[in-house]
């Protein structure tokens, strides 16, 4: 609906000042609708970590809904009050939805699986993400509400997906880690677990639980600032920061915005684009799907290597597709390929990986700063890919998607050298790992250098003591 909105944004300009607005003026206006969303999921990440702390997961999910429900009311009521500022705040709201939610659900989530699942339930969001793209698209079309009469309906469509959650939401329990560990309510999490597996629970995972509690015992939630400078966290905030920032930064949602100009080049009407622009989001629906079924047999390092080596790949091919196109017959066609591969090489892993990384990698104090940060940074780098991006077409023409192949291969290469397998492992067999990689690279490094004083001080000790008190206080030692 870009083209009924931005007309609205004329007209009421007009109404109001009596003043056309230039092409210029309206792009920004334009733009700025745009990044309100991306502004709001900072600012919603920012927020997620102090909800779940105080309200629990469960309470900071229903909590939400209250900025959903506020910016469905704005974007509903701005074309009768012929005022496009209140679209503007209807998408920052919606934008702190989205950021708080997209941080509290994976740690959620994670808390409430059994081990062996953990990857596949906190995966099923990213599923979920999926299929509500491929649903806006749907939703988008012109027969349906992207029309000119309907558009403050299909703004305020969301709602329907938190109505839905505030029906259901409160029959399921809180999360039984955060019940135990935050709350010290044994009763409520035996409770909450009995609930979630339908049966009896088990010893093994109550006393993973109850381990995870005694490491964590009398220490209150980290805060943002003191999960930063905390020197033992540093190897696994490094993996989630650089994970959530390659995330944004891959190009992905570049594809989708240079979609609309491939299918114009590769010959599709220019009424039907709109029609195939919904396979890009089926493609992720579908990847998202074979990585929930994969994420438990692979694992999460596999399927992050995995996709940023593919995605890297069909960048390279979806170039020289670009600079044969009008050359070569059918570049257009293996344009339109490389965009599917592409799309579907992200939904493979770093789609729903990333989101699965805070969840395994901290512990319970940690993971809601943790979830902070790396929310955080995703919604700060869709922000300045958003900006630059069209700049990057501007300077680079058919090679602006080499930058993107750049991040996806050091994102590979990251991952390679960094990640550890955390598939089926718990918190403390994970932490051990980063604590034994962590000792390794001090005895390659400071370690030996140290080890080499201590032996030379060691050799004058035995000197000292041989050649002044004698033999017997250097057996004796």
């Amino acid at each position: 609906p870009t083209a009924h909105i931005q007309r609205f944004i004329n007209e009421t300009c007009w109404e109001r000042w009596s003043v056309s607005l230039e092409q210029s003026h309206l792009t920004l206006i334009w733009t700025v609708i745009i990044s309100a969303f991306s502004l709001g999921g900072l600012f919603g990440a920012l927020l997620a970590g102090p909800m779940a702390v105080r309200f629990g997961r469960k309470g900071a999910l229903l909590l939400n809904n209250i900025f959903l429900f506020s910016s469905a009311l704005f974007a509903l009521t701005s074309l009768t009050a012929r005022s496009f500022e209140m679209i503007i705040l209807a998408r920052l709201l919606v934008g702190i939805n989205a950021g708080v939610s997209m941080n509290v659900q994976p740690m959620y989530f994670g808390e409430s699986a059994p081990k062996h699942l953990r990857g596949a339930v906190t995966f099923s969001s990213a599923v979920f993400t999926a299929f509500g793209i491929m649903l806006g698209q749907v939703v988008g079309l012109i027969e349906v509400l992207g029309s000119d009469s309907c558009w403050p309906y299909l703004l305020a469509s969301n709602a329907l997906p938190g109505l839905f959650q505030v029906l259901t939401l409160p029959w399921f329990p809180e999360s039984p880690r955060f019940l135990l560990i935050d709350k010290g309510d044994k009763e409520g999490c035996s409770q909450a677990l009995r609930r979630l597996r339908g049966c009896s629970v088990s010893e093994e995972e109550m006393e993973e639980i109850l381990q995870e509690q005694e490491l964590a015992a009398g220490a209150q939630a980290r805060s943002l600032w003191g999960l930063l400078s905390d020197r033992n966290l540093w190897r696994q905030l490094r993996i989630v920061m650089a994970a959530s920032s390659a995330m944004m930064l891959c190009g992905n949602d570049s594809i989708y915005f240079y979609a609309s100009y491939i299918f114009q080049e590769a010959g599709i009407p220019t009424g039907k684009i709109q029609y195939i622009t919904i396979g890009t989001g089926a493609c992720e629906l579908t990847a998202s799907i074979m990585c929930n079924l994969l994420i438990e047999r692979t694992g999460r390092r596999r399927l992050l290597m995995g996709g940023y080596a593919m995605m890297s790949g069909w960048a390279v091919v979806f170039t020289m597709a670009l600079c044969l196109q009008g050359k070569v017959p059918g570049m257009p066609y293996l344009s339109m390929l490389c965009i599917f591969a592409y799309i579907l090489s992200f939904g493979m892993g770093p789609a729903g990986v990333t989101g699965v990384l805070p969840a395994e990698l901290f512990d319970q104090m940690a993971r809601p700063a943790a979830y902070m940060v790396a929310g955080s940074l995703m919604w700060l780098n869709l922000l300045l890919v958003g900006m630059a991006f069209p700049f990057i077409v501007v300077n680079l023409g058919q090679f602006c998607f080499l930058p993107f192949c750049g991040i996806c291969v050091l994102a590979c290469l990251f991952m390679y050298w960094n990640l550890p397998e955390t598939k089926g492992r718990s918190l403390a067999e994970i932490t051990a790992e980063f604590d034994k990689r962590g000792s390794a690279e001090a005895k390659g490094s400071e370690g030996r250098l140290l080890a080499e004083i201590t032996a030379e001080f060691d050799k004058h000790g035995s000197a000292e003591a041989k050649g002044s008190e004698g033999w017997p206080l250097a057996e004796i030692t």
